[in-house]
This record gives C-alpha cells, structure tokens and sequence, in this order.
C-alpha cells in the first residue's frame, strides 16, 4: 500500500464518519483511528513502522437533519412500521445508479422482487451491488444519492403487499 492509498482510505474513514478501520494484508497492516478531533494512524509493514502525529481532521461532514418534535414522529413511525427496511450490509458510499451518466436502479413506485439490484455501495474502490431481499414496491428510499452510509444502515422502505 503506497502513501496516497493511506491518504484516499484516511479521507474515507473521515467522510464515511467511523471510529476505527483495520487493514491486513499478508504483509501489511494498517489502523486508522478516528477521534472528532485527530488522526491516529498507525501502518506496520516488515521492519518498518509509522505512526503519523496527530492532525487536525478535516472539516466534519454534515450530521444528518435532526429528527421532528416527538409527536409528529410517533404516527409517522406507525405508517412506516408495515414496511419492510433494505439495511446497509457494510460501510461505503450509497449510489443509487451504475455510473451518472446511466438510470437509477429503482425509483420510489418500482416493483422489485427478491434478489434485483437496487443500488451499489462504493468500500474502498470496490462497488459491491446490493441487492433487494423482498418482493414488494419501493415506498422510500433514505439516503441521497454519494453519500456515506453505515453497517446497517436503512436505505430503503419496501411495501411487502
């Protein structure tokens, strides 16, 4: 792993927004700790080991909007309840098409069966397509388009019926 591979998966722990990455490979290994206020960076390679000072983090990526006051919260939550939720399986970046120049692989109103691709997420240069675990109707779909998502994450609202 060269020193701009470091620097491009740094960037991608801050933006994707988690505490802690480790990468091993067969001989190399590498941490990357991430603190509201540093970055700790620790890389061990045969004979050779480098641990980067602390730096100031780059701008912090937007938090999401918070939530309504409770009460409108609540019935909506009751609608919502007989849907079923498509979960992020990792951590990455959501895309909702193949590339930007092509169509969404589903829009709100879509009917999707069990196993279709209905977006991909971006880890570390490697597009993973995801794919629907139900048959149903796309009700809603969570996250917008390049943006960082979570390990079990919601991104989708499927209506089973």
């Amino acid at each position: 792993m060269n020193k701009k591979e470091i620097e491009e998966l740094i960037k991608f722990v801050s933006k994707a927004g988690v505490s802690e990455v480790s990468l091993e490979q067969k001989d190399f290994k590498i941490t990357i700790k991430n603190s509201s206020r540093n970055f700790e960076t620790i890389v061990a390679a045969p004979q050779q080991v480098l641990q980067a000072a602390p730096v100031a983090a780059p701008a912090p990526v937007a938090a999401p909007a918070p939530a309504a006051p409770a009460a409108p919260v609540a019935p909506k939550a009751d609608d919502e309840s007989k849907f079923h939720v498509v979960k992020s399986p990792m951590i990455g970046t959501f895309y909702r098409s193949p590339s930007p120049d092509k169509p969404n692989y589903v829009n709100v109103g879509d009917e999707v069966k069990q196993g279709k691709v209905i977006c991909i997420i971006e880890a570390m240069k490697l597009f993973n397509e995801i794919e629907c675990d139900i048959t149903g109707k796309i009700v809603k779909v969570l996250v917008d388009n390049s943006s960082p998502v979570e390990y079990d994450q919601p991104l989708f609202l499927v209506d089973p019926s």
